[in-house]
C-alpha cells in the first residue's frame, strides 16, 4: 500500500509541475504572440493549466494525508470555451492575416506539451489504483486533447488563413 501512494504521489507531482510548465509556456507565448487571436488563445490555455494544478494539489493533498484517492471532477465544458475564445477572434482577423515563424514554432511546441501530457494522463489512468482515479486521469486526458486540437486549428489558420476559412467555413467560390 505503502509503494502505490508513493507511486501516485510521484505521478501527481508530476503533473503539477507538467501543468506549472504548461502554464508558464501560454504566458510567455501569449506575450509574444503577435496577433490578439493567439494573445487570447494563449491566455485562455495558460488559465486552464493553472485549474488542473490547482485540482491536482488538491488531490495530492487527499493522498498524501492517506485519505484515499478523492471524489474529484475537474470542470470541463467539452472545449466549449477554447472553441468560443477561437471563433470570437476569427471573426476579428483578415483573412490574409501575416505571421512570424517563431509563432509557428511556439504553437509547434505547444501542440507537442499537450500531445506529451496527453500521453500521460492517459498512462496514469490504465495504472489507476483507486476508483476515481481512472475516470478522473480519463478526464483530464481529454482536455488536453482539446487543448491540443485548439492549438492545431490555430496553427493551420496562421499558416494558410485563406485555406483554413474555405475547410472550416465550407465556404464556396461558385456562390453554392
Amino acid at each position: 500500500m505503502a509503494k502505490e501512494q508513493e507511486t501516485t504521489t510521484g505521478a501527481l507531482k508530476t503533473a503539477i509541475q507538467m501543468e506549472i510548465d504548461g502554464k508558464e509556456y501560454y504566458i510567455k507565448s501569449s506575450q509574444a504572440s503577435t496577433n490578439e487571436l493567439g494573445k487570447n488563445l494563449l491566455k485562455k490555455l495558460a488559465d486552464e493549466e493553472d485549474k488542473h494544478r490547482k485540482v491536482f494539489e488538491g488531490i495530492y493533498q487527499q493522498i498524501s494525508a492517506r485519505k484515499g484517492w478523492p471524489e474529484s471532477k475537474i470542470s470541463y465544458d467539452g472545449g466549449k470555451g477554447l472553441r468560443t475564445v477561437f471563433a470570437a477572434a476569427i471573426k476579428a482577423m483578415a483573412r490574409d492575416t501575416k505571421v512570424i515563424p517563431t509563432e509557428l514554432k511556439a504553437i509547434e511546441t505547444a501542440m507537442d506539451m499537450e500531445n506529451k501530457t496527453y500521453d500521460f494522463y492517459k498512462k496514469r489512468s490504465g495504472l489507476a489504483t483507486f476508483a476515481g482515479e481512472k475516470d478522473f486521469y480519463e478526464e483530464i486526458a481529454a482536455q488536453e486533447k482539446e487543448h491540443h486540437q485548439a492549438l492545431l486549428d490555430y496553427f493551420e489558420f496562421l499558416k494558410n488563413p485563406a485555406a483554413w476559412y474555405v475547410q472550416k467555413e465550407h465556404q464556396s467560390l461558385d456562390g453554392g
